[in-house]
């Protein structure tokens, strides 16, 4: 058993049905659907299909997008019941404010000052802000699963002592990009949507917001909700938008939180189906249900009430699981009339009562991503704890005492071992863990100077690396039919993915990475932009499937699963100038000691109409990929994501930050660089952080301020990482660095950070 257990101790959800959890438990309850005629922006489709808008009058915030404020709405919900703060927000979405950007570009508008929501990150830095969070925040975007995969990161977080307390959901709003995008794919049910129904013709879009509040604890608090107990990720490899025929990705996305879970198929007592009511979706969700059943439990969709909210229909999903948990209670499959008889499953046509011990949550997406939770009553595992020789089980204590219980369990449990690395560790009756450090196995990076070669020959000499990479002179053994139809951002991931792959001496049939982590600040500008471009100049009727397929944040990183067969988890993290950062902690805290290498890639290119609205700043693009290997020990050449907090205005990041890297003594003995990340939008900040670490450690090493070099853009932190990595394993500073023409290392490391809006640190050590 694991030692500590994530609660569930609070939950807030906004969806079609209204505001707040009593009007989703209604709407579960009547078996009724709450789709209606869209209303929130004129559409060219007559009749117009129903979709899942809150029609309910919401508290907006106008200075805000409203997915900002659909997200603080459940958040604050969420929040209420446990009089909590959030020591870290993990969010999950596609939309941002893409909303408010759709019409800021219709009027012409060029002020980058009314964009600063565009970003999906920027909704996840909103909620900080206003929750009051001054801890690691990470913004996931996977499609149509993000909301879920924002839950398996939260759960990592609070079993490896990264947080007590999480709240972690997702968030999504409608708008024209989606609604138009999925009626370009035909996949829009005119008569709303029928999971699993015979006469089923699609799905039905809509909005909405839900989150959890996880509680790390040894024992149930009094008055959890539920416990999420497991949860699985896996990609298909397979298409860019279809599911795999077989439903060989979902299947093992439910396997994986089954065993993560540590429970079988027959201790499941209910199943919440991913369910879109699309004929591909549903049969592939059919087929892998029916191949890990042999008796499936009861099951359902709840699309057919609240629709498809995108990022955060698996957020709202989990929300209804936990009511279902707390409730007993199942919900029926509304919208289906008469079951396909071919899917071999048979849904709940009316919902019934009874104890529900746990259920098993999937969500599939776009690029082949999958995710499946396990939330359970809290209370169901007294009985395995009971046969557990070591097990201790208290009784049952308030949030605030099972949280004092853990702080002293946990106090003390920060401690050097025999090489003076610092252990992040803490102990439960599973034993100690600790954030995964990785093992460099290859690296390679694209920049204004050319290849990974070009760019390390320029580097050394001193040269500038700003600009952007001429995709067309990059030499790369992949076919040139493979990078066709690939617009920038992708192609660039692509040719990153096989050049690290390479540099690790793997070839490309033989060496699939074991998961992918891609961060990226602003995802597919192409062909977001395009899509837009059609839909306005056409008022709705002609937009490109081609482009709406492409313009989702987690496009690049499924073709570079799809290219190279990686069927593990596959994570986009869009956290702005901190996505590298956020991506690689994501992979420290999904990833085991044991498990094959992972492939960790940033990467952002630059539009030339959207890019000045967005970042100003940002005039380069480019990125990184590095090759990983996940291990537990110090030893060899390695990253190690060491921080990641967001920082309010006015606070001082840098003290907590030489806590977690174990004080300044250690960081003066352990490391001969700075390598300092200051985005230019924030460049007061992050000069005010360089001088109080400067103050509080007493570090006399270098200081490179490498976005001089790089150039301004969100991916320029992971290519600042590979020149570090380059210059620990060569041993010896480039002459523009040292100042002093080439001086050793002396077996030191560097420290990468990140100082702005968030504070981060990477330690590139061997």
């Amino acid at each position: 058993m694991k030692g500590i257990r994530a609660f569930v101790c609070g939950a807030g959800v906004v969806n079609a049905a209204g505001i707040g959890l009593e009007k989703t438990w209604e709407a579960l309850r009547n078996e009724e659907s709450c789709l209606k005629p869209l209303s929130i922006f004129a559409v060219s489709h007559v009749p117009a299909p129903p979709a899942g808008e809150i029609g309910e009058a919401l508290p907006l915030n106008g200075a805000v997008p409203r997915t900002h404020s659909l997200a603080l709405l459940a958040a604050r919900e969420a929040l209420s019941a446990a009089s909590l703060l959030p020591d870290a927000i993990v969010l999950g979405g596609t939309t941002g404010g893409i909303s408010t950007t759709e019409t800021l570009l219709e009027s012409g508008e060029t002020r980058p000052d009314t964009y600063r929501y565009h970003a999906l990150g920027s909704v996840a830095t909103y909620l900080a802000r206003h929750l009051k969070c001054q801890g690691p925040v990470i913004a996931v975007s996977t499609a149509c699963s993000s909301g879920t995969a924002a839950l398996k990161i939260a759960l990592e977080m609070i079993r490896r002592g990264q947080a007590r307390i999480v709240l972690a959901g997702g968030a999504d709003a409608l708008s024209r990009l989606t609604y138009y995008g999925f009626h370009s794919l035909q996949l829009i049910d005119p008569a709303g949507a029928r999971p699993f129904d015979l006469q089923r013709r699609g799905l039905t879009v809509a909005e909405g917001a839900a989150f959890l509040l996880l509680v790390g604890a040894e024992e149930p608090p009094e008055g959890a909700l539920a416990e999420l107990v497991g949860a699985g990720l896996s990609c298909d490899a397979h298409h860019p938008a279809a599911p795999h025929p077989e439903g060989a990705g979902a299947r093992a996305a439910m396997q994986k939180a089954l065993s993560d879970a540590g429970m079988t198929v027959g201790e499941v007592d209910y199943i919440n189906l991913h369910g879109t009511g699309t004929v591909d979706n549903d049969r592939a969700e059919a087929r892998a249900i029916r191949d890990l059943f042999e008796d499936p439990p009861p099951l359902s969709s709840i699309k057919g009430i609240f629709g498809h909210a995108l990022g955060a229909a698996g957020a709202i999903e989990a929300v209804a699981s936990v009511l279902c948990i707390a409730r007993g209670f199942v919900p029926a499959n509304v919208g289906c009339s008469v079951p396909d008889t071919g899917l071999g499953l048979q849904p709940l046509l009316h919902g019934q009562s009874g104890k529900i011990g746990a259920v098993l949550s999937n969500s599939f997406g776009f690029g082949g991503n999958n995710a499946a939770l396990v939330l359970a009553d809290p209370s169901r595992l007294a009985e395995t704890f009971e046969k557990c020789p070591h097990a201790v089980i208290p009784a049952k204590a308030g949030i605030q005492k099972a949280l004092n219980l853990l702080d002293s369990r946990l106090h003390g449990n920060d401690k050097l071992d025999h090489s003076g690395e610092i252990q992040r560790s803490f102990s439960g009756n599973g034993g100690q863990r600790k954030i995964m450090q990785f093992s460099v196995l290859g690296t390679a990076c694209l920049t204004g100077a050319g290849s990974t070669d070009e760019t390390l020959g320029t580097f050394r000499r001193g040269g500038a690396l700003r600009g952007r990479p001429d995709l067309g002179t990059i030499r790369t053994d992949l076919s040139a039919a493979s990078l066709r139809r690939l617009r920038r951002l992708s192609r660039m991931t692509l040719i990153l993915a096989r050049e690290a792959q390479k540099a690790a001496g793997m070839a490309e049939t033989a060496g699939s990475p074991g998961g992918i982590y891609f961060g990226t600040g602003w995802g597919p500008l192409t062909e977001t932009s395009d899509f837009l471009d059609q839909l306005f100049a056409s008022a709705g009727q002609f937009t490109s499937p081609t482009d709406f397929i492409g313009s989702v944040h987690n496009a690049p990183a499924s073709q570079a699963a799809i290219r190279l067969k990686a069927t593990g988890p596959n994570i986009t993290a869009t956290g702005g100038d901190y996505s590298f950062e956020q991506a690689l902690l994501s992979a420290a805290l999904i990833t085991k000691e044991g498990d094959d290498p992972v492939l960790v890639i940033a990467a952002d290119e630059h539009h030339d109409r959207l890019s000045p609205r967005l970042d100003p700043f940002s005039a380069a693009d480019g990125g990184a990929a590095f090759f990983l290997r996940p291990l537990a020990s110090a030893t060899g050449l390695r990253l190690v994501p060491a921080f990641l907090s967001y920082v309010p205005e006015g606070e001082d990041g840098i003290p907590p930050l030489i806590e977690a890297l174990g004080g300044s003594g250690r960081i003066c003995k352990r490391f001969g660089a700075v390598f300092a990340g200051i985005p230019a939008s924030t460049r007061a900040r992050g000069e005010a952080c360089v001088a109080s670490f400067l103050r509080r450690t007493g570090f006399t090493g270098v200081i490179f301020d490498y976005r001089c070099v790089t150039g301004e853009f969100s991916g320029a932190s992971a290519i600042a990482a590979v020149l570090a990595v380059d210059v620990v394993s060569r041993g010896v500073f480039p002459p523009h660095l040292s100042g002093k023409g080439k001086a050793a290392l002396e077996g030191k490391g560097i420290l990468l950070l990140g100082l702005g809006e968030y504070v981060t640190a990477i330690e590139v050590i061997q």
